[in-house]
């Protein structure tokens, strides 16, 4: 069978192209993409700033959803039709990382979608062990936000969030609105540092407060918000070095920082605030099984609305313009690639 598939060539050059699909080996699945959501990573692949990892050709992306339409041998409890989404992480086992529990963290990593083929093309073959299960009520589309909704859950477990504390995530992009909405549903008082007015509309429309940095004095806000106290827990999603500076100063005593984005350069921190008020620093990276089937059903049953996050779906042949769409900011937020057979056909 012949497919098309998306593929990174070079720094800000995508193609795409013709691909021959073949039975899946033991122990692995063949599955037939039905949405791929475009993310900062894939972004950053975009950007040639991962060159060091991404051995060009490669097809990239990782968030996203689909059918499975064959089954390789000795695979047990999945068959052709089953609704899925994959956990895109294959770890070695043997590790010090890996022996101590943290898998997902393995110092081998193989994170699919970058170090090896991903899900934007038609046809996918996998190892059966990442496969997540969708439930049949939860339509394609929105399941396409699983794995940037299991990002979420790791990153406010990780943080240890808890029922009636505040917290302040700083960026307002897909992730950090779906870190606002999952700690709301932990429990939490929630208030979200965006610049973008397109953005901090979309989260108010969501129910979540927000606060313009360009316009306010968001250390003041806090310090009004919660009695001179400080925030329990802050989330740093902006990636630049003044969302770091927002988000420790905004913290308590004893409060946590977690940090979620990915930041490419070294950045000065206030060391002398973590003196001082005995803050901590997190780091959260990926997700592990638990997340994901946590993710699962917080889409499933709406308390992520995934589909008022989706901006746009463009067919996979257009999938090169949408990331200069995203490039270019402005009114979106997440868009998915559409790789059904239907929507630019198949030839077998």
């Amino acid at each position: 069978m012949t497919t098309l598939a998306v593929r990174y060539t070079a720094a800000r050059t995508l193609d795409t192209a013709s691909a021959e699909s073949s039975p899946p080996g033991p122990g692995e699945v063949e599955v037939a993409p039905a949405y791929v959501g475009i993310c900062g990573t894939d972004l950053h692949i975009f950007h040639g700033d991962m060159d060091a990892r991404v051995s060009a050709p490669a097809v990239i992306g990782h968030e996203m959803s689909g059918r499975i339409v064959r089954v390789g041998p000795d695979v047990e409890g999945w068959q052709a039709g089953d609704a899925v989404t994959v956990m895109p992480l294959r770890w070695d086992d043997t590790c010090p990382a890996c022996r101590a529990g943290h898998q997902h963290v393995c110092q081998r990593l193989d994170f699919i979608g970058i170090d090896s083929p991903g899900a934007m093309q038609q046809r996918w073959t996998v190892p059966a062990s990442t496969l997540i299960r969708l439930p049949d009520s939860l339509s394609l589309d929105r399941a396409a936000l699983v794995e940037p909704t299991a990002v979420a859950v790791h990153d406010v477990g990780r943080a240890g969030v808890r029922d009636g504390e505040k917290v302040v995530v700083v960026g307002g992009g897909p992730v950090g609105v779906l870190i606002a909405l999952v700690a709301r549903a932990a429990g939490a008082e929630v208030r979200v540092v965006e610049l973008s007015a397109h953005r901090r509309l979309l989260a108010e429309e969501l129910g979540l407060t927000t606060w313009d940095p360009s316009a306010t004095n968001v250390a003041e806000r806090v310090r009004q918000w919660t009695g001179d106290a400080g925030a329990d827990v802050a989330f740093e999603v902006s990636g630049a070095a003044a969302g770091m500076d927002t988000a420790v100063e905004v913290l308590g005593v004893r409060g946590r920082l977690c940090l979620v984005a990915i930041h490419p350069q070294y950045r000065e921190v206030n060391l002398h605030r973590f003196f001082w008020r005995e803050l901590t620093l997190i780091g959260a990276r990926l997700y592990d099984r638990s997340d994901f089937e946590q993710a699962v059903a917080l889409v499933a049953d709406g308390t992520i609305p995934a589909e008022r996050l989706i901006s746009k779906v463009v067919p996979l042949a257009e999938a090169p313009s949408a990331f200069e769409a995203l490039e270019a900011g402005g009114n979106v937020m997440k868009i998915l690639v559409d790789c059904t057979d239907d929507a630019q056909g198949v030839a077998v």
